[in-house]
């Protein structure tokens, strides 16, 4: 959460240095390499009756009242600005998406009267909620973070992990509605200021284990003043003058154990200030890897070698550093193979001044930024970015992206003119050669601002069409329903991982429909302190059937299951080596 202008230079390999001035002067000439024109033939169609992209549901008609309450200070302690996560997972597993939200509450410097609570709403299958928090027994309670969901006991429930400023809080699921804190049994507390969290399986055994991003070292004591010392006025400081921390590994021990392995490899060995991770596969060799946006100091890169090992190699796979050689302020982080060349690229939003980065992947473990070429970067000069997904929202087959923005300084406006605190969302549509802003005509909301932290994305009607949640920090939760991706065809698939991990983190899908053939990983995390619809919709454009579907399975299974003429507009249950389940 730093400002561009503030931050110490580094060197940087001068390959990407090159590499950024080559791509920034072929804007107009490389795949994806700049947004075409907005005209009318290039844009989404409009939709029946004027309806929007993404349509806000109110809380009179979804149910949802909770709010979010960041305890703002005049002391102004940095945990205070950089929440909330939220979730969509099917908790009871009846088929639709209920949702998750993580408040604040009492810690060393925040006492709340009465005490706040996250909040755990029920699908009632009619596009409202219910809120049954209490019944399951999730409030939380500490100073929440972020969120992620998991079956890391293999049971077929969703557990939650709640990361927290103080400790975490694994919520085990019971299967009848209800969770059990049990945290301590399995060794997962992760004490100090804990943001984002991924579940995968880094040693390919089939359980899912658990990272965690750590952010600064940090407590009431040693809070700073930043701000006008000769006025006494504080504002939130910037984070490079606390010091960085490790983040945490922990393996999945099968007993219902975790024991913390981080210092084995580079992961423990690499202090950082880490608020977004995603877990994919950056040189598909069948190890999930770690992509972590740190504020103020490096992104870190964890290539996953096999035994336990991870690798660092954030430098010098130009991702660590800006092109210029500056540590920038990374935020919310995803990965997808957005130019369907068979390799995951990479996203990370950052802080005003700073451009948010679009890495391409070029097959030798090294990255180009696109943010320029795309104009991406251009657009989002003067934002702050948290939370950022890669998903197909009009069902059109290409992944597009959808960003939530905000600054982290409610006083920002008073030192800069053109950098505001609360800030619209953006939509970038991927158009096959491109990526195009069609947040202009996706709908009243994003004339709206906000100061949005989490994001999380998952169909809550089960209509095909993907949906967002956005978590937005000291306000109540926005949750759009996405009407666009209707005018196309789709097919919903839920994996469920015998051999390999219950969740199927790292399968790969395949899928073809007439001409349309996709590619689509299944990556673990991504965003913001968010957790996402763990089923994978695939867009078909307007075919009408699935001519075939493969889904190779991650490993320790690594084998490949083949389904053809499989018909559209539906969700469909895959168990590894048990076929199509109704």
């Amino acid at each position: 959460m730093s400002r561009g202008a503030r931050i110490e230079s580094r060197k940087i390999p001068r390959r990407g240095f090159l590499r950024w001035l080559g791509l920034a002067g072929l804007a107009s000439r490389t795949a994806f390499g700049g947004s075409p024109p907005k005209s009318a033939a290039s844009r989404l169609p409009a939709q029946a009756g004027g309806t929007p992209t993404f349509e806000l549901v109110p809380p009179s008609s979804s149910g949802i009242t909770w709010t979010h309450s960041n305890g703002r200070s005049e002391e102004m302690y940095l945990p205070e600005t950089t929440g909330a996560g939220c979730a969509f997972f099917d908790y009871d597993n009846d088929g639709w998406l209920d949702i998750y939200l993580v408040n604040s509450g009492k810690c060393d410097f925040y006492k709340p009267q009465p005490a706040l609570r996250n909040a755990l709403y029920h699908n009632n299958r009619d596009g409202t909620f219910t809120d049954v928090t209490d019944k399951a027994g999730v409030g939380g309670g500490g100073y929440g973070q972020g969120v992620a969901i998991g079956d890391y006991d293999g049971d077929g429930f969703p557990d939650i992990y709640l990361t927290q400023y103080g400790q975490c809080v694994l919520y085990r699921n019971n299967g009848n509605g209800t969770f059990t804190d049990v945290t301590e049994k399995a060794g997962v507390r992760a004490p100090g200021w804990a943001s984002s969290a991924v579940w995968f399986d880094y040693d390919n055994d089939g359980k899912l284990d658990l990272f965690v991003c750590r952010f600064v070292d940090f407590d009431k004591s040693k809070n700073k003043f930043c701000g006008n010392h000769e006025t006494g006025q504080r504002y939130y400081c910037i984070p490079r003058v606390y010091e960085p921390m490790p983040s945490w590994l922990f393996h999945n021990n099968g007993d219902g154990t975790f024991t913390e392995v981080s210092s084995q490899s580079d992961i423990g060995k690499s202090p950082g200030k880490a608020w977004g991770v995603v877990a994919t596969d950056i040189n598909n060799d069948g190890w999930m890897d770690l992509f972590v946006a740190n504020d103020t100091v490096a992104n870190f890169l964890f290539a996953n070698r096999g035994k336990g090992k991870f690798e660092e190699i954030g430098l010098q796979a130009d991702v660590g550093y800006s092109a210029d050689g500056r540590a920038r302020s990374g935020m919310g982080v995803d990965s997808a193979d957005y130019d369907q060349d068979g390799w995951m690229d990479l996203f990370v939003s950052n802080v005003d001044q700073e451009m948010y980065a679009l890495y391409r992947n070029s097959h030798d473990e090294v990255f180009d930024d696109m943010a320029v070429a795309t104009g991406i970067g251009m657009t989002t000069r003067l934002m702050s970015g948290w939370g950022v997904k890669f998903f197909d929202y009009d069902n059109d087959g290409d992944l597009d992206l959808f960003l939530a923005n905000g600054h982290p300084d409610d006083r920002i406006e008073e030192r800069y003119s053109q950098v505001k605190y609360k800030e619209p969302m953006l939509l970038f549509r991927n158009t096959g050669k491109g990526f195009q802003n069609v947040s202009d005509t996706g709908g009243p909301i994003f004339t709206q601002s906000f100061a949005a932290r989490g994001m999380a994305i998952g169909d809550f009607n089960n209509d095909g069409a993907v949906d967002v949640l956005v978590a937005v920090n000291n306000a109540a939760p926005i949750l759009l329903k996405n009407n666009a991706g209707k005018q196309n065809h789709w097919l919903g698939v839920r994996l469920i991982g015998k051999t390999s991990n219950p969740d199927a983190v790292g399968a790969l899908i395949t899928y073809q429909a007439g001409e349309l053939k996709r590619r689509r990983f299944k990556v673990g995390g991504g965003s913001y302190l968010s957790s996402h619809d763990p089923r994978e919709v695939l867009g078909l454009g307007p075919h009408t059937k699935v001519d075939s579907l493969e889904i190779k399975w991650p490993q320790p299974s690594g084998k490949t299951e083949r389904f053809t003429d499989l018909p559209a507009d539906r969700y469909i249950t895959i168990v590894e080596g048990q076929g199509i389940k109704t």
